[in-house]
């Protein structure tokens, strides 16, 4: 209802000649349509409901809305326009909604195209496809901006003759406006539902010019997907500040500069929590990462807190040596000491683990797990450190100091750790979540893919096992094209072991 009151006043506003077509959610008797609205003269003259509902990965609308039953064709003069919603086109083969459509001159697509690495060219190379094979020019409106775990790269676009002629700015508003060449009076090849308007189109040349057509980069896409992916999840949910723990190690240091290019150096603030276990050269690269960003940095010894947590637990665990118990503990002190200045001063606290540890269990529930949001919890351990030095690299500095590229990974939780005792080297662990999460391959073929059986065996595993670690960590922006959550919905309970 509130929604119907927004829209009848945006229909009150259009005076204008202007015909707008405006996606909203239409509730007719007890069912409720995914919907665009066509607006023209103060009045909204027709309704198209969207055919295709998606119900895999990250879509539920079979759960909420009821298909459309019939396609819609604008007759704007001699001009035919056909309208359509996002999975009207996106499913293959092309669905009897756009070979409907077959003889309008022009298709406007409404989007909310969530983002993942590399999809706008398969947006790209789909649309021309449809529109060479159709004989139908093509306009995509595609939202933009972050939420929850999802993000919309925006990239509008548009496809003419079968080749893509402009596209509007990835992950920012942007205005595009162009004018096709078309001879109109086409004949529609299938009956569908017309409504005609009684519009004059005036036919002028060469009067706007030519438009970009290129796409960021992978790497500068995936980076901007952060940055909007964060900015707007704490905006959104009321927030003006972020606390982050610093640990002198690219994740951190990665989700901090992320986060000052989202919000600001002015909202963020960088928390050191040393232990005796803390390298000298960690804790001085925590506050060189703050001071070359202008952060607000804190420095909080844990130390102290950690030695009377295990004064008190001694008579219980009395000579049991010194194991994970220990390391979790330090872990989970900081994930206190985060929570509390979250609690004292409104901060969202930002975690900073990546998919390699989600995946593995590699992190610590009420620990590093701890917080709000988790900026990199799809972004695999080595694009962690490609992203990095882009941003260094764009920077035209060190923005991350050079040595926390350079020094091997550790959670620094006792003498002498480093993460490869506990896991595979990143470069192979990478690869193989890759082939077992986003592309769902099975043991055996990843196997022949040319990975160690033992290799194999062990992190699926570690995957399979970790399943409950995954459900209680924060929420976390989507950059591939299967990422834990809403994409992966698997049971906690499970003996099922790969043999």
């Amino acid at each position: 209802k509130d929604v119907l009151k927004v829209l009848n006043n945006l229909i009150k506003s259009c005076k204008s000649s202007a015909i707008v077509v405006i996606g909203y959610p239409r509730e007719k008797g007890r069912q409720i349509y995914n919907s665009a609205g066509i607006i023209y003269k103060n009045k909204k003259i027709a309704d198209y409901d969207k055919v295709n509902l998606p119900n895999y990965g990250v879509f539920d609308e079979k759960r909420y809305f009821t298909p459309g039953r019939e396609p819609l064709v604008l007759k704007i003069g001699s001009v035919r326009i056909g309208v359509t919603i996002c999975e009207d086109i996106w499913i293959e083969p092309v669905p009897h909604v756009v070979e409907a459509l077959s003889g309008a001159e022009i298709l406007i697509n409404l989007s909310a195209s969530p983002y993942h690495r590399r999809k706008i060219i398969q947006r790209i190379n789909l649309l021309e496809k449809i529109s060479k094979k159709y004989t139908l020019n093509i306009a995509s409106c595609n939202m933009i901006g972050g939420q929850d775990e999802l993000v919309f790269d925006g990239a509008s676009l548009v496809v003419e003759n079968g080749y893509l002629k402009a596209i509007a700015s990835q992950f920012q508003e942007d205005l595009l406006i162009y004018d096709f060449k078309i001879d109109g009076c086409q004949k529609l090849l299938n009956k569908v539902k017309e409504v005609k308007l009684d519009y004059n189109i005036e036919e002028k040349n060469n009067i706007l010019p030519e438009y970009k057509k290129q796409v960021l980069s992978e790497i500068e896409e995936v980076y901007q997907a952060l940055v909007v992916g964060t900015r707007d999840y704490v905006r959104k949910n009321g927030f003006q500040k972020v606390v982050v723990g610093l640990s002198g190690g690219i994740d951190s240091s990665l989700t901090v500069v992320v986060a000052v290019d989202a919000l600001g150096p002015e909202n963020v603030i960088g928390v050191s929590m040393p232990s005796e276990f803390s390298s000298k050269s960690s804790v001085e690269d925590a506050q060189k990462l703050a001071g070359n960003l202008g952060i607000k940095f804190l420095k909080i010894p844990i130390t102290p807190v950690y030695h009377s947590y295990v004064d008190i637990l001694k008579p219980v665990f009395k000579k049991a040596k010194f194991d994970k118990t220990e390391e979790n503990i330090q872990a989970r002190i900081r994930g206190n000491i985060l929570m509390a200045l979250s609690n004292k001063f409104g901060y969202l606290v930002l975690t900073t683990g990546n998919k390699s540890e989600l995946s593995t269990g590699y992190c610590t529930l009420y620990g590093d797990m701890a917080g709000g949001f988790a900026v990199l919890k799809d972004v695999p351990k080595i694009l962690v450190y490609k992203l990095g030095a882009w941003r260094n690299k764009k920077a035209g500095r060190d923005l991350i100091p050079e040595n926390v590229f350079s020094k091997p990974p550790s959670a620094e939780l006792k003498p002498g750790q480093r993460d490869q005792d506990s896991l595979p080297p990143y470069e192979i662990l990478d690869e193989v979540i890759k082939l077992y999460i986003e592309e769902e391959k099975s043991f055996d073929q990843i196997v022949k893919a040319g990975f160690k059986r033992s290799v194999v065996k062990r992190v699926i595993e570690m995957i399979d096992k970790n399943e409950y670690k995954r459900r209680q960590a924060p929420p976390g922006i989507k950059i591939t094209p299967r990422a834990f959550g809403k994409d992966r919905r698997m049971p906690i309970t499970n003996r099922y072991i790969v043999k």
